[in-house]
């Protein structure tokens, strides 16, 4: 089963997901629909650590001061399952591989696994 994490009041999401085929593929808005304890691990096991899948573009990123602090993997888990916003998005998992935020690289080699 492929699935994307998304955030439907993301526009650079939208932008992204209007250029893949999405056939078959399960959507979940994170904001609606919060990630679990076992889809955040299954992101962190396929991508080989949480620090990828972290985004410290988050409003909240600079609010809680995280600029001046060395986090782990664990505490990174934590402040994605504690705040959506932190996830990088959006996040495909489709074959056993993920395809995590949307760089260009990033969205061309997941667009293609998904034609």
């Amino acid at each position: 089963m492929s699935k994307i994490y998304y955030l439907s009041t993301c526009d650079t999401c939208k932008r992204i997901m209007n250029q893949w085929n999405l056939d078959g593929v399960q959507l979940q808005d994170i904001k609606h629909e919060p990630i679990t304890k076992e889809q955040i691990d299954e992101m962190i096991t396929l991508a080989g650590s949480a620090e990828v899948l972290f985004s410290k573009r988050a409003r909240k990123y600079k609010e809680l001061g995280l600029k001046d602090k060395t986090i782990n993997d664990a505490e990174i888990r934590a402040l994605i399952l504690e705040e959506y916003t932190f996830l990088k998005r959006p996040v495909l998992i489709h074959q056993g591989a993920i395809y995590i935020g949307n760089s260009a690289k990033v969205v061309a080699a997941a667009e293609a696994a998904l034609a």
